[in-house]
């Protein structure tokens, strides 16, 4: 009789909140979903399509920053709460986003007053909010990042500026190179296909669920085939 197949690794009892973040295009939402299945885990992602300003923003960032903000804030915050409210230890939840993440967006897309008083409000927020057991931040490319953004095709998307593109991955970098609030696991994303490649999501659940419990830990993987959409 054959043997069994090995079952896949599972994730220590102290992983029961994991965000995954990233760039525009970075795969979160994708690697989000593919967790969340295969750990059994409650999922949970940023809706970005309830933004009513998220497309005038795409069309005029300058006029329409501090409004698309501001709706982006209150929507995490509300999921946040509700975060907070379950019982986090007994489930394994998994996000496509960190509550800080929109402090990225505020200080590239805001300044002066709407700056102060976004800030304002964020402080009020952020200590209602629940801390990740682990953030595992996929690193890209701006190149990766605009090619599969171009791939998934949503509308607004069709004309993102490269510059924007370029500005946010320096933005992400800079701040998860000084990331202490939780666990953290860079990835090098950009030669990898976790969608394609099922020995690309073997092994990057592997580091997931072998991670350092403190600290940051990076992941620098071989490139692997073809790179398409993640």
């Amino acid at each position: 009789m054959p043997d069994a197949a090995p079952s896949p690794p599972a994730l220590p009892d102290e992983l029961r909140y994991i965000v995954i973040e990233g760039v525009i295009g970075a795969g979160k939402t994708t690697l989000a979903r593919l967790l969340a299945e295969r750990f059994d885990g409650s999922l949970v992602l940023e809706e970005f399509d309830e933004n009513p300003f998220l497309e005038r923003f795409y069309e005029d960032r300058v006029r329409w920053a501090f409004q698309t903000q501001l709706a982006f804030l209150a929507s995490r915050f509300r999921q946040q709460k509700a975060l907070f409210a379950r019982d986090l230890f007994h489930q394994v939840t998994i996000a496509d986003y960190a509550f800080d993440k929109d402090r990225i967006f505020a200080h590239l897309n805001l300044d002066g007053d709407e700056l102060q008083l976004y800030e304002t409000l964020y402080r009020l927020m952020e200590p209602s909010t629940p801390q990740p057991d682990l953030v595992v931040y996929l690193q890209s490319t701006p190149d990766r990042l605009m090619q599969n953004i171009r791939l998934r095709g949503r509308p607004y998307e069709a004309d993102m500026d490269p510059d924007y593109i370029r500005d946010l991955h320096e933005a992400y970098t800079y701040y998860f190179r000084r990331y202490t609030k939780s666990p953290l696991l860079i990835v090098n994303a950009a030669p990898i296909d976790f969608v394609k490649n099922p020995a690309d999501l073997k092994e990057l659940v592997r580091q997931i669920t072998t991670v350092t419990p403190s600290g940051t830990t990076y992941f620098d993987p071989e490139p692997s085939g073809e790179v398409g959409n993640a």
